[in-house]
C-alpha cells in the first residue's frame, strides 16, 4: 500500500520560514520524481517544485530562490525549504510520487501565512 504523508504545516508569519516533509512508504521511492503542489481556495492545483530521481529541480517562478526542495533517498523523504513566505503562499500543500506509470498523492497539509 503507497503512502504519502505530508508533515510540518501551520501557521507563519510574513518573511518567515517554514519547513515541510513528505515521508513516502510502499514504493521504489529513488526512481520517482517527487514533487510538492499546493492548492489556493478557489484555484486550481499548481506545481510548487519536482526533484527528479536523479536530483534535478525545477520550480515555480513565483517560489523560485525562495523555497527548496530536496530528497533523502534513504529516509525515503523529501522535504520543501520555504523562506521568505508571502501571504500568497497561502494554501495546501501536496506531495506526489510520479513516474511514467503512476503518480500517488498524499492527503496535504495547510500553510498558512498571515500576520
Amino acid at each position: 500500500q503507497v503512502q504519502l504523508v505530508e508533515s510540518g504545516g501551520g501557521l507563519v508569519q510574513p518573511g518567515g520560514s517554514l519547513r515541510l516533509s513528505c515521508a513516502a512508504s510502499g514504493i521504489a521511492f529513488s526512481i520517482y520524481t517527487m514533487g510538492w503542489y499546493r492548492q489556493a481556495p478557489g484555484k486550481q492545483r499548481e506545481l510548487v517544485a519536482i526533484i527528479t530521481s536523479g536530483g534535478s529541480t525545477r520550480y515555480a517562478d513565483s517560489v523560485n530562490g525562495r523555497f527548496a526542495i530536496s530528497r533523502d533517498n534513504v529516509k525515503n523523504t523529501v522535504s520543501l525549504q520555504m523562506n521568505s513566505v508571502k501571504p500568497e503562499d497561502t494554501a495546501v500543500y501536496y506531495c506526489q510520487a510520479a513516474n511514467y506509470k503512476y503518480d500517488y498523492w498524499g492527503q496535504g497539509t495547510q500553510v498558512t501565512v498571515s500576520s
